[in-house]
């Protein structure tokens, strides 16, 4: 897998992570849940397998986007 794909995802979606966490306002947290959405519709296959564990729902659900990406950060800074 990809180092640098691995850095960028970490980044992106630490910093995202961090703004919805202590959001108050629903629009900024829609704001960001589409940003991810986008993001891993084009991030490498690998990468999203490895985050998703197959799941095709994985950060593209509103009902289930907090655990998703605090999930996602955490296996992030694992592969780091």
């Amino acid at each position: 897998m990809d180092h640098s794909a691995i850095e960028q995802a970490y980044a992106f979606f630490h910093q995202k992570e961090k703004v919805y966490r202590f959001s108050t306002s629903e629009a900024e947290k829609d704001h960001i849940e589409n940003a991810i959405s986008s993001y891993v519709n084009q991030m490498s296959p690998e990468l999203y397998e490895a985050l998703s564990g197959g799941s095709d729902a994985f950060l593209r659900e509103h009902t289930t986007f907090a655990e998703d990406i605090n999930d996602a950060v955490g296996k992030l800074e694992h592969l780091m």
